[in-house]
């Protein structure tokens, strides 16, 4: 049976999130400057949890009214009519249409919902101490962060639509309050992603004491 393996955090060491250098501090830090880049490095990102439960928690409560308000405003001869990112995409679905109203419906109801739900367990399973399945967990924040990217679509469908729709006074789009709180979510889970940091996946299984004093409270 092999020996476990000895990690960074063990041996002092801590890695540049700018250029990716991996250095020691001066004897007696917890933190230090990388001696390539001059970034600020830390052993673990400062007070991840509590911020990324914040980020995590304003954007499950944009979420709500982000899914039930309009999105988009539509003006023609005949009246204002309004349609929330739902009946946006109900309304998108045709037999040449579908295929926009499939990422519509996955990129602004389905992945919004996934991240903060898969962001939610992976600090349940840090602050309860887990010692089983990081590996998973891990991959799972990398899904997170590679679909993170593709959350603005909706948006960027919207704002795109009503800067060419614009034939006044025969109709007319807006981007309605609902657009706004989609776009809170999109911004706050990103937020979330970037103050979570995996590293506390894997201290699970150290003893407190093997941790530095910082990474104790990250």
């Amino acid at each position: 049976m092999s020996a476990a393996a000895t990690t960074a955090l063990e041996m002092g060491l801590m890695t540049c999130e700018a250029c990716g250098l991996l250095s020691q501090p001066a004897a007696g830090e917890h933190e230090g400057r990388c001696p390539r880049c001059d970034e600020h490095v830390h052993f673990r990102k400062p007070d991840s949890i509590n911020r990324t439960w914040a980020f995590l928690i304003g954007a499950a409560i944009c979420y709500v009214p982000a899914n039930l308000l309009p999105v988009l405003k539509t003006t023609t001869a005949q009246g204002t009519d309004t349609d929330t990112i739902l009946q946006g995409v109900v309304l998108l679905w045709s037999p040449t249409g579908w295929p926009l109203s499939i990422l519509v419906l996955i990129a602004s109801i389905m992945i919004p919902s996934a991240k903060i739900l898969a962001l939610a367990y992976l600090l349940i399973g840090v602050q309860r101490g887990a010692k089983t399945g990081q590996r998973q967990r891990v991959r799972m924040f990398r899904i997170v962060q590679f679909i993170g990217r593709w959350s603005m679509v909706d948006v960027f469908v919207d704002t795109f639509t009503a800067a060419l729709v614009q034939l006044q006074p025969l109709m007319s789009i807006e981007p309605a309050s609902g657009l706004f709180f989609f776009a809170a979510v999109v911004v706050l889970t990103m937020l979330a992603v970037e103050s979570f940091d995996p590293r506390l996946i894997w201290d699970t299984s150290l003893e407190p004491a093997a941790l530095p004093m910082e990474a104790r409270h990250a």
